[in-house]
């Protein structure tokens, strides 16, 4: 009865999911492209020219290496697909340095990466990342977009969500039922905010404090 209740409020599906989707539809391309760390190769029917890139073998996966020292030439891919990648990469400015080496001029990168977030697919996950550090990780880029996948309130409702995912909790499956509601009735509450800040002085008008993740488009 509970598996039901589940499956027909939809709560199997991740709030981040539908953002996500959205935003690599959105620069899909039939350029050549790099998709770096491609796992399973969800985003390959949008890349019909795609080059699969992955530390192990798997569906869609044409090269097996590390994003630390890309196999391929210099200004070899017109893009460069690269979601929930950069946090599990230790030398994150190797990697990236071995990103713009292999992207034609004006080619350009679509990252998507972590911020508020679990531990997951430990134990090679090594790295968060703020809009700040963003920018200054890609400061000799051209940052043609870097924004929040999903509000201060809505992080809120994905870390419950991921609770539910990621733990076993008392109660079996009836508490995980509570807690995906519960995530879904707080993501339906971002009105309650006015105004956010970057410090608990409220000086500095922010906005967003609190994200689970960030997109960047940045071009070489």
């Amino acid at each position: 009865m509970i598996q039901k209740i589940v499956d027909k409020t939809g709560l199997t599906s991740k709030i981040t999911r539908k953002e996500l989707d959205r935003f690599v539809i959105n620069n899909k391309s039939n350029k050549l492209t790099l998709d770096l760390g491609c796992s399973n190769s969800p985003y390959s029917q949008y890349f019909s020219n795609r080059v699969g890139f992955d530390i192990s073998k798997g569906k869609g996966v044409d090269v097996v290496g590390d994003a630390h020292n890309l196999p391929f030439e210099d200004e070899k891919f017109d893009n460069i697909l690269c979601t929930e990648v950069l946090e599990h990469l230790h030398t994150p400015q190797k990697a990236i340095a071995e990103m713009k080496r292999v992207l034609k001029k004006d080619g350009k990168l679509i990252l998507t990466t972590r911020f508020l977030f679990p531990l997951h697919d430990i134990p090679h996950d090594y790295y968060r990342y703020t809009k700040y550090g963003l920018r200054n990780l890609f400061k000799d880029w051209n940052i043609v977009e870097l924004r929040e996948e999903v509000n201060t309130i809505k992080t809120i409702a994905v870390l419950l969500q991921r609770i539910g995912y990621q733990s076993k909790l008392r109660g079996g499956k009836v508490t995980k039922v509570f807690l995906f509601l519960l995530a879904k009735l707080v993501a339906k509450l971002s009105f309650f905010v006015v105004k956010e800040y970057g410090d608990i002085g409220k000086t500095k008008k922010e906005s967003d404090i609190m994200a689970s993740g960030y997109y960047l488009v940045a071009k070489k």
